[in-house]
């Protein structure tokens, strides 16, 4: 028997004995109408018998890729390689290979995507992809696609310190950190001082953010600082920032001032507090044996100052401290020992301190009272202020020559003392208006005498 088959009326294969006709690798082209014819012999007998007609339909088991791609210089990109499968040959495996330019990329990946972690200029090209069977049987290649990668120009320029707002501490480094908001690709970095002209540093890198470190800085380095950057499509620069440079207040000198030459009570002592470096303000505080008295600010530099109303409770140390929030500093204590006043009133030329002829001292200078309305009543003051005995007698000063010279003053012409009064400062006076030293007062005060065994 003699097989031939045909296709859309044309002859495609002649067989002797096979009852087959195989398609080894079916492709679309092969779609059409198909038929078979058979030749049969039966020794003299010879008979042809032709079948109907067979349409066959070939699909394609996937279309051909498209390739998907929108990059951005600097961000991560996918390309993505994108096919289908019919329903019902959705488990054949696919293997995808990745192409750019005359570059083999991915070769046979099981993914239909590949990365790009930073995608840069130098990755513009043509890409393709190929997607093939396991058995590579059948294989599509997608069109060229020509890839652009687009360049994002600087904008949003900052700079910033660590520490933030451009706070310094002497003798500390100081970062500078300029960014930008967006930008791709190299970025050329610059550093400036905008009072001085001065250029401080440049750096290039493929990054929205760059550093540049003063490793010390001081008081120099105070001032308005900007930067720039620039990744070729123009320059853009940020806003100037102010640096300041604070340095912790140093060790504080107290000193102590009195009127005279030592503390006595009824003095006002100025504490005088200074700190002669350290950035301002700085606030001064005062102890007295580390009690604390009160404190004062300087919002401009210098020491500041606190008064004290000296009574003999106040001997003691006095210390003082300096602080401008980078750290307290305290001085050195001081001790003070706050003496009563010498007395303004004497007896002098008398068998003992308690009698004699009575002197006052006004302005540095001792002078004499008449003895003009002088009784007990003044006489007990006088021995009160003198921390003599009570009262005894008011003899006239001639007692207790010799007489004063005619220059030396005479102050008090009458003392108006109740008796009470702890000086005789404190009881009304009328001024010298007639006396002489022959009238000078005198007084006799019990005397406290030591006593020995």
């Amino acid at each position: 028997m003699t097989l031939t088959y045909y296709k859309d009326g044309s002859l495609l294969a002649t067989y002797h004995n096979l009852s087959s006709y195989t398609i080894s690798n079916a492709r679309p082209s092969d779609s059409g109408s198909y038929s078979c014819e058979a030749d049969r012999k039966f020794f003299f007998v010879h008979k042809t018998e032709k079948t109907r007609s067979v349409w066959l339909t070939v699909q394609d088991l996937f279309p051909p890729p498209t390739l998907t791609i929108r990059p951005i210089e600097g961000s991560s990109v996918t390309v993505s390689c994108d096919t289908w499968l019919p329903w019902n040959r959705s488990d054949t495996q696919l293997h995808y290979s990745f192409f750019r330019d005359d570059h083999t990329l991915i070769s046979n990946g099981s993914s239909s995507e590949f990365q790009i972690p930073a995608i840069g200029k130098g990755d513009s090209g043509y890409y393709w992809c190929e997607v093939a069977t396991a058995s590579h049987s059948v294989s599509k290649q997608g069109q060229r696609s020509h890839v652009l990668v687009q360049s994002v120009p600087v904008s949003g320029v900052l700079l910033d310190t660590q520490p933030q707002g451009g706070q310094a501490l002497a003798g500390e480094p100081l970062v500078l950190v300029c960014s930008v908001a967006e930008g791709t690709g190299d970025i050329v970095f610059s550093w400036h001082r905008e009072d001085t002209g001065e250029h401080l540093g440049r750096k290039q890198q493929r990054s929205q953010r760059a550093e540049l470190e003063i490793p010390a800085v001081g008081g120099s380095h105070m001032g308005r600082y900007y930067c720039t950057a620039n990744n070729g499509h123009g320059l853009a620069r940020s806003g100037a920032l102010n640096v300041t440079v604070r340095a912790p207040a140093s060790r504080p000198v107290l000193t102590l001032r009195v009127p005279g030459t030592r503390a006595v009570v009824g003095d006002v002592m100025e504490l005088h507090c200074e700190a002669h470096r350290g950035s301002p303000p700085i606030l001064y505080r005062f102890y007295y044996n580390d009690v604390f008295l009160g404190s004062r600010s300087a919002t401009s530099g210098g020491g500041a100052s606190f008064k004290l109303f000296l009574t003999a409770e106040h001997s003691g140390n006095y210390s003082c401290e300096a602080d401008n929030g980078l750290g307290a500093q305290r001085s050195e204590a001081i001790t003070l020992s706050v003496t009563e006043p010498p007395p303004k009133i004497r007896l002098i030329n008398g068998p003992h301190r308690c009698e004699g002829l009575v002197q006052v001292e006004r302005e540095g200078h001792w002078g004499t009272v008449c003895d003009d309305g002088w009784d007990t009543k003044d006489v007990a003051v006088v021995c009160r202020e003198l921390g003599c005995g009570a009262a005894k007698h008011t003899p006239p000063g001639k007692l207790y020559p010799p007489l004063p010279e005619e220059d030396q003053p005479i102050f008090i012409q009458v003392a108006l003392c109740n008796g009470t009064e702890n000086t005789l400062a404190e009881c009304e006076q009328v001024e010298i208006f007639d006396c002489e030293h022959s009238e000078d007062a005198g007084a006799v005060c019990e005397a406290f005498l030591p006593h020995f065994t």
